[in-house]
């Protein structure tokens, strides 16, 4: 089962993307690779539950495992040793990474309070990140198991070689950039 935001780039997205660019192939057109979550949890040096509610919580709203991540170094001043769990990110693909956007752009975008638009800034190789400030914008999440609220970084990775070319294509996906 084709998503609708899949369909919509084979018909609409990349024809448009290879004649507003001039692209001389179809290769050249960007593409959405993957989309990953990731949440670093700084308090769960002290309190091990943490990592288990984010891993669940950030299962529940892709619909795919997510896995735990490990400090590389000690960090004294955070209390921080090696190889301690800091975090929970999962990576999505294909189909999933589709019905994630899907839901992301047209659900749990315009349930955030006082929203004007997400900033328009990329890394300079066409990826783009968003930090939601709350967990509780998904629908996915029940109110009432929330006993705090997590932030998150979602990454858009794409095959664009410019921010210009990623942002053509990201804006034509329905990201709601600020104009």
């Amino acid at each position: 089962m084709a998503t609708t935001l899949k369909k919509q780039y084979d018909e609409v997205i990349a024809p448009a993307l290879m004649k507003q660019f001039n692209y001389t192939s179809p290769m050249q057109i960007p593409r959405l690779v993957k989309i990953i979550l990731n949440e670093g949890l700084g308090d769960a040096t002290q309190d091990k539950k943490i990592i288990e509610i984010a891993i669940n919580e950030l299962t529940t709203i892709t619909g795919q495992r997510a896995v735990q991540t490990i400090s590389k170094k000690d960090i004294s001043n955070f209390k921080v040793r090696k190889k301690m769990p800091i975090g929970a990110r999962v990576t999505l693909r294909r189909d999933r990474m589709y019905e994630f956007m899907e839901r992301f752009i047209r659900i749990a975008l315009p349930r955030i309070r006082d929203f004007k638009g997400i900033s328009g800034k990329l890394d300079g190789r066409g990826n783009y990140s968003v930090g939601v400030t709350e967990q509780i914008i998904f629908p996915e999440i029940n109110l009432d198991t929330v006993t705090r609220m997590n932030g998150m970084n979602i990454t858009f990775v794409t095959t664009a070689k410019t921010d210009e070319e990623g942002y053509a294509l990201l804006k034509a996906f329905g990201l709601p950039f600020k104009s």
